[in-house]
């Protein structure tokens, strides 16, 4: 299979979708793909055209990269400007976070490209695979992001966050504790915050308490609770999700507005279209804005700040799949792997995965 690895043109975006070795596991090793990198596609990461050519990879230009691929695999999901590339006998492999965007929804269905999304490839065990490194990066950069914009010259409060001796450190609310959550509280920890977690599965909440030893605060997420919480919260993080659906609006406007001035609010939620009310994306170059005194921090894609790390931790989880459906065929991937017959968002113009069907249901269609 010919398989295009296109450059990144999301703003601030770094990352590529597949390492020199990925490159080496899909060409080698009995596999004989043909890997198409653009060029330039892996400098932000670090690496080299003449890396991915040592590998096996060929270096081509963009409309190569697209146009001689059967398969497109992708960090981002492709913005308006790659919308003319997308095609019927196309595979789409990448973030998509259709729910989010009825424009790209509408889009990519309309396409007639097969589109899988990392966010939606699903274990029967009810884990994400492909999603669970970029979550795993994206929750600890949240609590550092927070740690500077809570600093004075950033529009914070001007607290530290693990406080001095004689002096308190900051009080941290994670809303959802996931694989986001829970890296965000383990760091926010880390640096000496005092942390309250809120969900509503307890089990997840009793797994928190036992592997933190009871140093975070534990509350079932109830909208009470949540709008007790943050009142007093000097950074509160977002880590809601439900698999390829909006996330819910759980901190409302009336919340927010009850916060302190100069708290910061950093809501990792944004890809599905954010948890908090008050919420818009921002972007690298202008991360965050004050609205009702508070500071909102609300990047799209947080792990494209260490776009090295998160390269290879992705690139790590999604060669197996890229490589099955390369081998295999799509359909014969989706039929022996439950997962990857999960991920896929879009097929034949039309709304394949359910949480998405559900999302455009009303004037869309299906």
């Amino acid at each position: 299979m010919y398989i295009g690895v296109p450059k990144e043109t999301k703003e601030g975006e770094r990352r590529v979708a597949l390492t020199p070795a990925g490159v080496h596991l899909l060409t080698g090793q009995g596999a004989g793909h043909t890997v198409l990198v653009q060029a330039g596609a892996g400098l932000a990461s670090g690496m080299e055209d003449d890396e991915y050519e040592a590998a096996g990879a060929r270096i081509v230009t963009a409309d190569q990269a697209w146009g001689d691929a059967e398969m497109v695999v992708k960090v981002k999901e492709p913005l308006p400007g790659e919308y003319q590339y997308l095609r019927p006998d196309m595979i789409l492999f990448t973030y998509l976070h259709l729910a989010s965007s009825r424009e790209l929804a509408t889009a990519v269905r309309s396409s007639g490209v097969t589109a899988i999304g990392y966010e939606t490839v699903e274990t029967d065990a009810g884990d994400l695979p492909l999603l669970a490194p970029m979550s795993e990066v994206a929750g600890r950069l949240a609590a550092q992001t927070g740690a500077h914009c809570l600093t004075a010259h950033e529009g914070g409060r001007g607290i530290l966050l693990g406080g001095v001796p004689g002096v308190p450190p900051a009080d941290v609310v994670v809303v959802g504790c996931g694989i986001v959550g829970m890296n965000a509280a383990k760091i926010a920890m880390g640096m000496g915050a005092q942390v309250t977690i809120l969900d509503i599965n307890h089990d997840r909440l009793r797994y928190l308490d036992d592997v933190m030893r009871g140093r975070a605060i534990t509350w079932y997420s109830t909208p009470y609770d949540v709008a007790r919480a943050v009142r007093f919260a000097d950074l509160v993080i977002g880590a809601v999700l439900l698999p390829g659906a909006r996330a819910p609006k759980l901190l409302t406007r009336q919340m927010v507005q009850s916060m302190r001035t100069g708290a910061v609010i950093v809501d990792v939620a944004i890809d599905q279209g954010g948890c908090v009310e008050t919420i818009r994306p921002t972007s690298h170059s202008e991360p965050t804005y004050l609205q009702d005194g508070v500071v909102h921090y609300a990047v799209p894609n947080i792990p494209a700040r260490v776009p090295r790390t998160s390269t290879f931790a992705l690139s790590s989880v999604t060669v197996p799949y890229i490589r099955k459906v390369a081998d295999l065929g799509l359909e014969a991937a989706a039929h022996e792997d439950v997962a990857i017959r999960r991920g896929i968002n879009t097929a034949n113009g039309r709304f394949v995965h359910p949480a998405v069907q559900e999302v455009f249901e009303g004037s869309e269609g299906q």
